[in-house]
């Protein structure tokens, strides 16, 4: 028991360490606009020099007498993305809507009955060993009376039309390539974060570098942010902590 409040205290102390930390560097940037990440996933560096996925060099191949490159899908080159490094735009079109509504209702109704009037003189001596009252014709009666009632509905609806540049991060050997970008706005003291990563494949992408969101597979889309508003809306450290603690 001894050691379970340690371990409990020194999670707290940990939590509270954190949360310290966390709260100090916010108080050291008190009227200041949220900070934007830097380019390449975040990548702090001294320089804040951008670091990106990028191809491998290789230089062409022509055959003797002649201008085509091998390797090349047409005579003009491909502007479409097919290296690592190479940036494609992704259109997000979300305009979804769904209702759902459930309703059960079930019951359960049983009655058993059973006399033991003659057993070879044993009801006798069972009365003699019951309380007063004991009728043999009326020695086992069962009965068992159960209802369910249940009803759900779900109605939500959810549009987003946001457009955004990815980045080849990564080949398959299969030849589909993952994607991934990241978009932040500032207005004022808030920060509108835009993220979107996944699977494309190169048949999929338009003729003017384009693909949608409904053709990436392994799609991971989120849009949110961080500011003096997001704070507002959130409730305080306290209460989160008071929420996951209480068992009641």
């Amino acid at each position: 028991m001894r050691i379970s409040v340690l371990r409990l205290g020194l999670v707290i102390a940990v939590a509270a360490n954190l949360a310290a930390c966390s709260a100090f560097e916010r108080l050291d940037h008190i009227g200041e606009a949220p900070p934007l990440s830097p380019i390449g996933g975040g990548a702090h560096t001294a320089d804040r020099s951008v670091s990106l996925p990028m191809p491998q060099q290789e230089p062409d191949i022509y055959q003797a007498n002649s201008l085509w490159a091998a390797g090349s899908r047409s005579f003009f080159k491909d502007q479409r993305a097919s290296k690592v490094g190479d940036i494609v735009t992704v259109l997000i079109s979300i305009d979804e809507k769904a209702e759902l509504s459930n309703e059960t209702d079930r019951s359960r109704k049983s009655n058993e009955t059973a006399d033991v009037s003659n057993l070879l003189g044993f009801e006798q001596e069972a009365g003699r060993l019951l309380p007063g009252g004991y009728d043999p014709t009326k020695a086992v009666g069962l009965g068992s009376d159960s209802s369910t009632q249940g009803a759900g509905s779900v109605n939500r609806k959810e549009k987003i039309d946001l457009t955004v540049a990815a980045v080849v991060t990564q080949v398959l050997p299969n030849g589909n390539l993952v994607i991934q970008g990241r978009q932040e706005v500032r207005v004022n003291f808030e920060v509108r974060d835009l993220m979107v990563s996944g699977i494309v494949r190169p048949e999929d992408i338009s003729a003017t570098n384009e693909v949608k969101h409904s053709q990436i597979a392994e799609a991971r889309i989120s849009y949110g942010g961080r500011g003096q508003i997001t704070d507002v809306q959130q409730p305080r450290y306290g209460q989160q902590a008071v929420d996951i603690l209480f068992p009641f």
